[in-house]
């Protein structure tokens, strides 16, 4: 278990609100590369395997996205070319790469996320105050993960029975919907048996006792300190407009100013909170080893 998945999901879940809030409602620049730089570094650690398997598919949307603005957004005073008669800006680029760059990093941290707040630390959270929206909740976060494992047994299944032999393209449509009519067949079942259940044991009723093994430490104390004061920083500062910027018509310069450098340092050190806490735990860890 790494560092950051043993922290009480109140910490975390309080954490991963605070980055998500500024980065999905912010377009400057700096605090955009903040927060993908963050993003990429704690997924990198907590799955190096389904990082690079996922950059792969990020690197093309990228330049989906990137490359499309320019071609329905004509705003800006600086013109590049004419493609097909319309003006392509410096500026509707630079838009373009910018919500690339926010699309993106807001996908990394949601699947950092679905690492750390598993379905039990999210019902564990929410379980008693809204227990029917968590249920739901928590059962379609973690839908995803074992909808593709069991479109992977599905394919097989399907190969080792000969149905993907034939190669035309009518074979090919009628192998993929018997693949999708089982998934769906599979996943309606999955979620009554899960809500059978958990109605068997008496989820959602009054008076019912939950017992967990979480349990709030000043470590997790330390680190919702830390995140609630870096947070504020962020937003107090960009409220006085230390993080003001703006593409249209003309793209405004990088202010460095005290107070713009001050949003743009308090921002960085929540993005990089879950990697320096993963750096230093397996820093303590080699020493430890060493002394053996």
């Amino acid at each position: 278990m790494r560092a950051f998945e043993s922290v009480h999901p109140a910490a975390a879940f309080a954490y991963f609100i605070s980055v998500l809030l500024v980065a999905m409602f912010t377009a400057h620049p700096v605090l955009l590369c903040e927060a993908l730089l963050g993003a990429v570094l704690f997924c990198a650690i907590l799955s190096a395997k389904g990082f690079w398997k996922n950059m792969a598919s990020y690197v093309p949307l990228f330049a989906i996205i990137a490359l499309s603005n320019p071609l329905f957004s004509h705003n800006g005073v600086t013109m590049l070319f004419f493609l097909n008669g319309n003006p392509v800006t410096l500026e509707a680029v630079l838009y373009g790469a910018d919500i690339a760059v926010m699309l993106i990093a807001v996908i990394y941290w949601f699947q950092c996320y679905s690492f750390v707040m598993t379905s039990d630390k999210f019902l564990y959270l929410f379980g008693k105050a809204i227990p029917k929206l968590s249920l739901v909740l928590s059962m379609a976060l973690r839908f995803i993960p074992l909808f593709k494992a069991q479109l992977i047994r599905v394919n097989r299944a399907q190969k080792a029975m000969g149905l993907y032999s034939g190669k035309s393209f009518t074979d090919k449509l009628r192998s993929a919907g018997r693949v999708l009519l089982a998934l769906i067949t599979w996943s309606l079942e999955n979620a009554v048996e899960t809500g059978d259940s958990m109605r068997a044991r008496g989820y959602g009723l009054h008076g019912r006792s939950h017992f967990a093994l979480f349990r709030f430490t000043g470590r997790d104390g330390v680190l919702l300190g830390i995140s609630a004061a870096l947070t504020g920083l962020t937003l107090t500062g960009r409220a006085l407009g230390g993080a003001d910027f703006a593409f249209y018509p003309r793209i405004t310069g990088i202010s460095t100013a005290p107070l713009s450098l001050a949003v743009y340092l308090a921002f960085g050190a929540l993005t990089l909170l879950p990697f320096i806490i993963e750096t230093e735990e397996s820093l303590k860890w080699t020493y430890f080893v060493s002394k053996i």
